[in-house]
């Protein structure tokens, strides 16, 4: 196989959790661009419409599913949904998350239950429900959203911190434990990119400064740039790649001393 097919995603189905805004969105795109026809989905019937329709006019084939990974029966549905009208799932990305930045010692258990649901545990009941039917088909890729955060202290997100640090545990385990079965189980770990859910942590802001003299590259990252390796982790190119947590961060966990 030449080695530009490697990265063609052409004949593959994929399914975006959280794939309506943010890094899910350029996913789901990239995939689309890449060949393969995608389903986004997200809690917002509007947003996932919106999606969609950009895959659609790529060329690629798609479904209008919302989902909301608090709810198994919603995930269930998405998954019967793709099944029925494709046939198979090849590829599961895990990017629905939550965040709040809150003291440690103040955050109230409600906020904490919700932001850990939210990002550990639907991302739990996404990988059974999709990793069951890889399993029996004997191939799958399953990409989780971890952080930079489960590797290094972010102040007053130890909520968010915690459930990332799971994420990137439980793509080990489960890595190990669907490996003969034809499914590869991998993570990516983004550092700091602007999107809905941070740009009002880091924007103007003395964590975003921070962020900056940080990375050695001495910027965010740009959605889109979140892409390439996702294409890799999905596509042939990775296929004795399992259990791995890549960081695209800029640099950032390789900081020490920069300057």
């Amino acid at each position: 196989m030449a080695g530009v097919d490697l990265f063609d995603l052409s004949g593959r189905v994929a399914v975006v959790i959280g794939g309506s805004q943010g890094l899910g969105r350029e996913i789901a795109l990239g995939f689309a661009a890449a060949g393969a026809d995608v389903v986004p989905s997200a809690r917002t019937q509007e947003q996932v419409d919106v999606v969609a329709a950009e895959i659609e006019a790529l060329g690629r084939r798609t479904l209008r599913v919302r989902s909301d990974v608090l709810n198994r029966a919603s995930l269930q549905r998405l998954h019967d949904a793709a099944i029925e009208a494709f046939g198979k799932v090849d590829i599961l990305v895990n990017g629905a998350g939550l965040t709040k930045k809150l003291s440690t010692l103040e955050v109230e258990e409600a906020d904490w239950s919700k932001i850990v649901e939210t990002n550990l545990t639907g991302t739990m009941r996404a990988c059974q429900i999709f990793g069951r039917t890889m399993s029996k088909a004997g191939y799958g890729r399953i990409i989780n959203i971890a952080s930079v955060t489960a590797f290094r202290g972010f102040y007053r997100v130890a909520a968010y911190a915690a459930s990332k640090s799971a994420v990137a545990s439980l793509t080990k385990t489960l890595a190990i434990e669907l490996a003969e079965k034809g499914v590869n189980v991998n993570a990516i770990a983004p550092g700091v990119f602007p999107t809905e859910m941070s740009i009002p942590l880091i924007h103007g802001t003395p964590r975003g400064e921070e962020i900056l003299m940080r990375t050695p590259m001495h910027r965010f990252g740009h959605p889109k740039e979140v892409v390439g390796p996702a294409i890799f982790l999905a596509s042939e190119a990775a296929a004795f790649v399992t259990g791995e947590v890549i960081a695209v961060d800029g640099g950032f966990l390789a900081s020490g001393i920069n300057c």
